[in-house]
């Protein structure tokens, strides 16, 4: 069988019963396409209402091509099968897009028949609104979801809910393998960096300390060059200035006492002129050596005042580039106030990863410390486990005791052994249903063993677990007291079988009407039934009303020879039948022994068993008088004193 889901969505619908107001839920519609070919190739569309907030909220539509030519005849539909889960999943979108509107123009509509939606058959209304009238365009017949439909649902429900929950705790072992590693790899390249950091550190002091050692040493050794060279420069200025004046005086001495011999000589050899003449070429041949020294002088003098241009040229230079070193000295200090200011940030990083770590290790010890906890717990778990195990088999050895003695009582009449024939059936069903009891059991088992492997990784479980453990605990204080209720009723048998049968002749004449009142404490002691630890948990009665109506359905045996009225004897009767009924129909209706506890609990909006609860008292009652109704009342005695007489292998 292959499905194939066509629509789910939540759809706004109004919800109308008789004697109810008319309100308004949002209802999961589901559309599936279900196509089977083993026997015969067919197709059907089944259709299915939930309510996200109410699991036992459950409306299932099952429609065959037959089924389907029917329904367009009745309503008048223009489409085929095929085409009808589209028009109708275009109806439904319709209707959502309507529901935000005041007066929608599409809307759906469920009605019952009943006061609640809940036991009768519904339907399912697509109706649009215009100013005129209410136009039905589909009317679909809904059934309400009966106790295994309910529970196939919820375990449909549980199933995804577990494999969503196996989705996130891979994703988070996935993210929790990333951050770790992420985190690793960020210590270790924080250590890195920190070592590099130190190394620069270290490199650039001693690089700074050594440039300033440098640069201080070669500015003093400028310094003290260009101080030794102006003063040099300015000595051999100084000098040579004076030479020059020393012999510029002498020159000028020399000359003007050359004038003055020259004129003593010239007024003394006017007479002399050709002398004179020849004294004068001479004197001009000289005084043109002189000027031509002199201007090798003035030269020389230029020559000297533009190396003293060049040295005071150099000086500025020096300068210059005496300032920009301080100017880079300057950045460079800046630069290393900046990077210790970064080295004091990272410290501070560090510090804050440091106490992230801390507390991580501190989240993980206390992780450890409940996942502990939580072992020891499922090791106490598996110890009661096993003494249920051990119960339970003390219960089969207690079966197979009264086996061995329904073998021996083979005297009984011919309608008595039709009913033992319906009965044999029915303790197959009930060993089958043990057996698959004890399987469910061992499968128990096995997922406790997945829990413990679980609960290494996730510590969300652990209030399942503690809800586990009084589930459990219920459990073995309900077995205690089915054990104790069965060592009572094994008592009883003793002392019936004890008393000497009255009349031998009676059996005969007994009634396979008459077995009911001897059954009673047999079906409620749950001999023949599957002890399972699901049980606990059904909608059963109390524990104290299952007391008495056990010993009301025990009197009646006991008070069954006095001449009692019908009246009262049906009285006396019909608790006891309850609490069986309530058993058989409770097993007719093929409860899942494989769900959990909390989903079996009882509801106070849950559907109850109608039918043959009041069948079985109505035929209780007529059972109780036709019985009474006969000459031959046999006592006590004669009856069989144990319920394992009706039963043989």
């Amino acid at each position: 069988m292959a499905s194939e889901s066509l629509f789910s969505r939540s759809v706004p619908v109004r919800v109308k019963g008789q004697g109810c107001e008319e309100r308004q839920i949002n209802v999961r519609v589901s559309i599936e396409l279900q196509s089977t070919s083993n026997p015969i190739h067919r197709k059907d569309l089944v259709v299915r209402l939930t309510e996200d907030s109410d699991p036992f909220f459950l409306y299932n539509l099952v429609i065959s091509e037959e089924d389907f030519q029917s329904l367009k005849l009745q309503q008048s539909l223009l489409v085929d099968f095929s085409a009808f889960p589209q028009r109708f999943i275009d109806l439904l979108q319709q209707c959502i897009q309507e529901q935000n509107k005041d007066i929608p123009r599409f809307l759906l509509q469920l009605v019952s028949s009943g006061s609640s939606p809940d036991h009768t058959p519904s339907f399912l209304n697509v109706i649009e609104t215009n100013p005129f009238k209410h136009l039905t365009h589909l009317s679909l017949k809904f059934l309400p979801g009966n106790d295994t439909d309910i529970k196939k649902f919820l375990a449909t429900c549980l199933k995804c809910i577990k494999e969503e929950k196996l989705l996130l705790e891979q994703k988070l072992r996935k993210t929790e393998e990333d951050l770790t590693r992420q985190l690793s790899y960020t210590q270790q390249n924080l250590s890195e960096k920190s070592r590099e950091l130190d190394k620069l550190r270290n490199e650039w002091t001693s690089t700074t300390a050594s440039l300033t050692n440098r640069h201080t040493q070669e500015l003093t050794n400028e310094k003290e060059k260009s101080l030794q060279m102006q003063a040099q420069h300015q000595q051999q200025y100084e000098q040579q200035k004076k030479e020059l004046e020393s012999l510029h005086q002498k020159t000028v001495q020399q000359l003007q006492n050359r004038l003055k011999e020259l004129e003593i000589a010239n007024k003394d050899l006017t007479e002399r002129r050709y002398k004179g003449d020849s004294a004068v070429r001479e004197l001009k041949a000289k005084l043109s050596s002189i000027e031509d020294e002199c201007q090798r002088t003035k030269q020389e003098v230029l020559s000297l005042r533009r190396e003293n241009a060049t040295l005071d040229a150099e000086c500025h230079e020096k300068e210059k580039q005496v300032n920009q070193l301080q100017t880079r000295v300057a950045v460079l200090e800046q630069e290393i106030k900046d990077k210790d200011q970064l080295v004091i940030r990272t410290k501070e990083v560090l510090d804050a990863t440091q106490e992230q770590k801390a507390s991580l290790e501190e989240n993980t010890e206390k992780k450890q410390i409940q996942i502990g906890k939580l072992e020891a717990t499922l090791k106490s778990l598996s110890a009661e486990l096993l003494k249920a195990n051990e119960i339970i088999k003390k219960l089969q050895g207690d079966v197979k005791t009264l086996m061995s003695k329904l073998k021996l009582k083979n005297t009984v009449t011919i309608q008595q052994e039709k009913l033992l024939a319906e009965r044999e059936g029915k303790l197959q069903k009930e060993q089958r249903e043990l057996q698959e009891a004890e399987s469910s059991l061992r499968e128990k088992e096995q997922e406790v063993c997945k829990l413990q492997e679980q609960l290494e990784t996730t510590v969300q479980k652990l209030e399942e677990s503690k809800h586990l453990l009084k589930t459990n605990e219920n459990v073995i204080t309900w077995l205690n007291k089915q054990l104790n209720e069965i060592q009572t009723i094994k008592k009883q048998e003793v002392l019936g079988t004890s008393t000497p049968p009255s009349n031998a002749t009676t059996r005969t004449g007994i009634s396979p009407h008459n077995m009911i009142d001897s059954r009673i404490p047999f079906l409620n002691s749950g001999l023949g039934y599957p002890v399972s630890p699901l049980l606990a948990f059904q909608s059963f009665p109390d524990t104290a009303p299952v007391k008495s109506a056990s010993q009301q359905a025990s009197g009646a045996k006991v008070h069954f020879n006095m001449p009692l009225s019908e009246t009262n004897q049906c009285s006396e009767a019909q608790p006891g039948l309850s609490v069986v009924m309530t058993h058989i129909t409770n097993k007719e209706n093929g409860e899942n022994l494989g769900l959990e506890a909390k989903y079996l609990k009882k509801r106070e909006d849950s559907i109850p068993l109608r039918g043959l609860s009041q069948n079985a008292f109505h035929n209780a009652g007529h059972v109780k008088s036709s019985a009474l109704k006969k000459t031959h009342i046999p006592s006590k005695s004669t009856l069989p004193s144990t319920p394992s007489a009706y039963f043989p292998g």
